[in-house]
């Protein structure tokens, strides 16, 4: 050790081994209260989110009078409420026919997407670039704008009042989810698929066999995303199916028919839990759906920017 003006220091090479030790207690310190911030916000943000739909299943269970009084814990629990909904609604036919056009929806919408997608990504033409651009831009189209256009084609074509109109216009495919499978397809190796031409393969397979096999993760979130869109489209229901029976109504055009029939009468308060209790059985199919789907929901969108 040597002292210079008063102030004793290490010798050249020698390292005060007690600050190293105190250095990375401090980083873990910070590191724990790091984590502990982060899992508060989360939770928080969390909690945010799930209080509508816990506010939907107590409601559910209140009697007439506690439906808005925003307790969170029903006293009494009125289990009565669900029976008395599926007794006196059609509640069966409105989840099948919601089921079946969400399914048609999705699985035209996914098809002529990716068609369409690998024909942007693997072919290379003259004008390519504007010819995406442009089918881009009809995003930027309001629904109000095509709304009476396309009503209007499908009442010369006799589909009014028919499944048709809900998901046939996806046979044509999607602007969004074109753009979505067009990136994933660009992140594929293009070698894969040059191989396979000398090997004699045509485009055909080269869509069916190499670019959808690899695309299943973005393919997968198309037919989610368009199954959630579907199920949840209440404005083309009142459009075309809003003129036939009750039990011919999708999800979200018999929780607008559940809304006048259990409306405030005079004087009254309106028997909103059936309302609540009707929108908590509808919307079960999409929790479950979610929760099977979320891994695909994470690794969809996560792998279709990987090249631009």
């Amino acid at each position: 050790m040597a002292a210079v003006d008063g102030v004793t220091t290490a010798p050249r090479g020698q390292v005060d081994r007690g600050a190293a030790p105190r250095a990375r207690g401090t980083g873990r310190v910070r590191d724990r209260m790091g984590r502990v911030v982060a899992w508060v916000l989360l939770i928080a943000i969390s909690a945010l989110f799930l209080y509508p739909l816990v506010w939907l299943v107590t409601a559910s269970l209140k009697t007439r009078g506690q439906v808005f009084d925003n307790s969170l814990v029903p006293s009494p629990v009125v289990w009565e409420n669900w029976r008395t909904v599926w007794d006196e609604l059609p509640l069966l036919n409105w989840l099948w026919t919601s089921f079946a056009i969400a399914v048609l929806a999705s699985v035209a919408v996914a098809v002529s997407s990716s068609v369409v997608a690998f024909g942007f990504a693997y072919f290379r033409f003259p004008g390519r670039g504007a010819l995406f651009g442009l089918v881009l831009a009809t995003m930027m189209l309001p629904g109000a704008v095509t709304m009476i256009p396309v009503y209007l084609i499908w009442k010369e074509l006799g589909f009014l009042g028919t499944w048709v109109p809900l998901w046939g216009a996806n046979l044509f495919g999607s602007a969004f989810y074109i753009f979505l499978q067009r990136q994933f397809f660009l992140g594929l190796p293009r070698e894969l698929f040059e191989a396979a031409r000398i090997d004699g393969a045509g485009y055909v397979s080269l869509f069916t066999r190499i670019a959808m096999p690899l695309a299943i993760p973005s393919f997968v979130i198309v037919l989610l995303f368009e199954f959630q869109a579907s199920w949840n489209n209440l404005q083309g229901s009142l459009i075309y199916l809003n003129a036939g029976s009750v039990e011919s109504f999708n999800a979200p055009l018999g929780i607008a028919y559940a809304m006048t029939k259990y409306s405030p009468t005079a004087g009254g308060h309106g028997d909103y839990q059936y309302v609540m209790a009707a929108s908590l059985i509808v919307t079960l199919p999409m929790l479950i759906l979610f929760a099977f789907g979320q891994r695909y929901f994470i690794e969809g969108i996560a792998t279709t920017g990987r090249k631009g």
